[in-house]
């Protein structure tokens, strides 16, 4: 597209990352409050690690955690998108949609807004038949944006990744399927 996104929505414009992204993205994994949910923040280095992961999974996969721009002011408000699972959450060749936003640009309806286009780039542009999402069961903003997309609750799993006896290793566990409304 002109504008450099691969595709949009009302608001938001999904793209592949710039070199720009780097440093507010280092910010955004920095924030205490944002990785509230997650076992740890991440220095600079983890947050372009993370950024150099995602690419090589576009590259592998022609689909990843794509970079959001706001399109009213061309702001990065973090990403949003989709992502092959690479562990056991007892689903084969599974794809789980995720998000991550600055702070300032919570409450907004951008995550819902983000994740629903990304559902229907998954199902129409990428031939998916159902697509998971899944968060620790404390993070009861992220399991609301799941509702709020049209996900259903299936279960709840340990995570691998998560430390025994961390708050945050029980997992609740959404699906969305491509027949449902």
């Amino acid at each position: 597209m002109e504008n450099g996104y691969l595709f949009e929505s009302e608001r938001l414009g999904f793209r592949r990352w710039k070199t720009s992204d780097h440093v507010p993205f280092a910010a955004l994994n920095a924030n205490p409050d944002v990785m509230e949910f997650f076992p740890k923040t991440l220095s600079r280095t983890e947050s372009d690690a993370l950024i150099e992961r995602i690419e090589v999974h576009f590259e592998e996969k022609g689909y990843g955690l794509w970079a959001v721009e706001r399109k009213e002011d061309g702001a990065f408000i973090g990403f949003i998108g989709l992502l092959d699972v690479n562990f056991d959450i007892g689903i084969e060749d599974a794809t789980e949609i995720g998000w991550r936003l600055e702070q300032k640009f919570w409450k907004k309806g951008y995550a819902t807004e983000g994740a629903k286009a990304c559902l229907a780039y998954a199902f129409e542009e990428l031939g998916k038949r159902e697509i998971y999402s899944f968060t620790s069961t404390v993070n009861t903003p992220s399991e609301t944006v799941m509702k709020r997309i049209g996900m259903e609750k299936t279960g709840e799993f340990e995570h691998p990744r998560v430390p025994e006896g961390s708050p945050l290793r029980k997992h609740v566990l959404y699906k969305k399927e491509l027949t449902q409304e």
